[in-house]
């Protein structure tokens, strides 16, 4: 599979490269020139290897563009919080936009793996009410807009659960894997951002976002429903 991807990969490598670079070195105007494309590369791969035929494609396709609005509003959070405000409505549109698309491979078959299912279910719910009490105290205003953030990016996680045994298991593993790396992204950054800073928490934040971007448009790329 990455031979098929070797040149976006090798590009792909390079912006993850940059970014984790400008990220290190806190460089501002390295981060504004380099961070949009990392959703550009996947973009032109999701529309080169798909040809956005499908309702699946075409609805990842509007949750990355959603993800580039977030990536460029976040750029200028540090001057007014309205910026974050936005990147947080355009992440949550993004996760809205992702949700939908695993909801179509989810109600493509009648059976349900209903032990995957408890599991997914179980588990999201006891880090979410776990990491929202954590960061309560610490919210002021934000109380009610990272709650609703929070329940929606655990229902893209569950979603994305809930493609077992409906596709290849290729793009199964691949989306569940970029699924749980997203939310593990926006839990540092909610940290970052309502606890306290910690050491390299821009780097792992940035890198744990890419990669869970890179592989949910990979698994978007290699989808294949069974029968």
């Amino acid at each position: 599979m990455f031979k098929k991807y070797l040149k976006f990969n090798l590009l792909f490598a390079l912006i993850f490269v940059f970014q984790l670079f400008a990220e290190v070195q806190q460089n501002t105007l390295f981060r504004q020139i380099v961070k949009p494309c990392i959703i550009l590369s996947l973009l032109m791969l999701l529309v080169s290897a798909t040809g956005l035929k499908g309702r699946f494609h075409k609805r990842v396709f509007a949750g990355l563009i959603f993800g580039l609005a977030g990536d460029v509003f976040l750029l200028f959070a540090s001057e007014s919080e309205s910026w974050f405000m936005l990147g947080l409505l355009a992440f949550l549109v993004a996760h809205i936009c992702y949700i939908s698309a695993f909801y179509l491979d989810f109600k493509s078959a009648p059976e349900l793996d209903k032990s995957g299912a408890r599991i997914a279910i179980g588990t999201c719910a006891v880090l979410v009410i776990g990491f929202y009490s954590y960061l309560r105290p610490h919210l002021g205003h934000m109380k009610l807009p990272v709650m609703i953030y929070m329940l929606v990016i655990s229902m893209m996680v569950m979603m994305a659960c809930f493609r077992n045994l409906r596709v290849n298991k290729l793009s199964f593993n691949l989306i569940l894997t970029g699924a749980i790396l997203f939310a593990i992204s926006d839990s540092m950054l909610a940290y970052h951002k309502f606890v306290e800073e910690f050491g390299f928490s821009q780097a792992l934040i940035m890198a744990s976002y890419m990669a869970a971007q890179y592989l949910i448009v990979l698994g978007a790329s290699e989808r294949k429903l069974l029968n």
